[in-house]
């Protein structure tokens, strides 16, 4: 059973993560969290983008909030993201990591830790290794590590780190990441349900 979804993108972003949003549809059984590389003084347009490409609630993540099953967490920029144990978000503004704030490595190991086995990690498009040892700890502590096919990636840097620091147990090109993630939360729908 997967609770939580943490997705991690940097360059060409925007794209790769309205992609995964659609292939996914409504299948809400778990929260999904995404931290995208982004201009601290950018543009606050990231959620309504996004709200585009999904029925699911997108939302900038406050300090606090509860994790809810069918909705959409985005990292707020110049803000580390971490998911806590007891299913709500806490932000932080520590220092950069690899010169990221919020930084993908940061929010997939505190999913990791909090969500262990019930946690599915996705690296997509980005120009440096963010991600890459987050993702490979999802996977050692008993998640799912998903990774984009690098060639499919407008930069192939990030998904090709994160497939050499962990042994992914699915590589697709972008158009199918959704569409599996899809499959893995209705599984989980289907068992919560049998169970009830």
């Amino acid at each position: 059973m997967y609770d939580l979804v943490v997705v991690g993108a940097s360059w060409g972003g925007l794209r790769a993560v309205g992609s995964v949003l659609e292939g996914i549809g409504d299948a809400s059984r778990a929260a999904l969290v995404i931290a995208q590389h982004r201009s601290p003084t950018g543009s606050d347009r990231l959620a309504s983008l996004l709200q585009r490409h999904t029925p699911l609630r997108v939302h900038e993540a406050d300090d606090k909030d509860t994790l809810t099953p069918g909705c959409v967490y985005l990292a707020p920029p110049d803000y580390h993201t971490l998911v806590e144990a007891d299913g709500t978000i806490a932000l932080s503004t520590d220092e950069r990591v690899r010169n990221a704030r919020p930084s993908i490595d940061v929010l997939f190991r505190s999913a990791a830790d909090a969500y262990r086995e019930r946690c599915v990690g996705v690296v997509l498009t980005g120009a440096n290794d963010d991600g890459a040892e987050g993702l490979a700890l999802i996977k050692d502590l008993g998640g799912v590590a998903v990774v984009q096919d690098p060639g499919t990636a407008e930069r192939r840097e990030m998904p090709a780190a994160a497939i050499a620091a962990t042994h992914a147990d699915v590589v697709l090109p972008l158009e199918e990441i959704g569409l599996f993630l899809r499959g893995l939360l209705l599984e989980t729908e289907r068992q919560t349900q049998s169970r009830a």
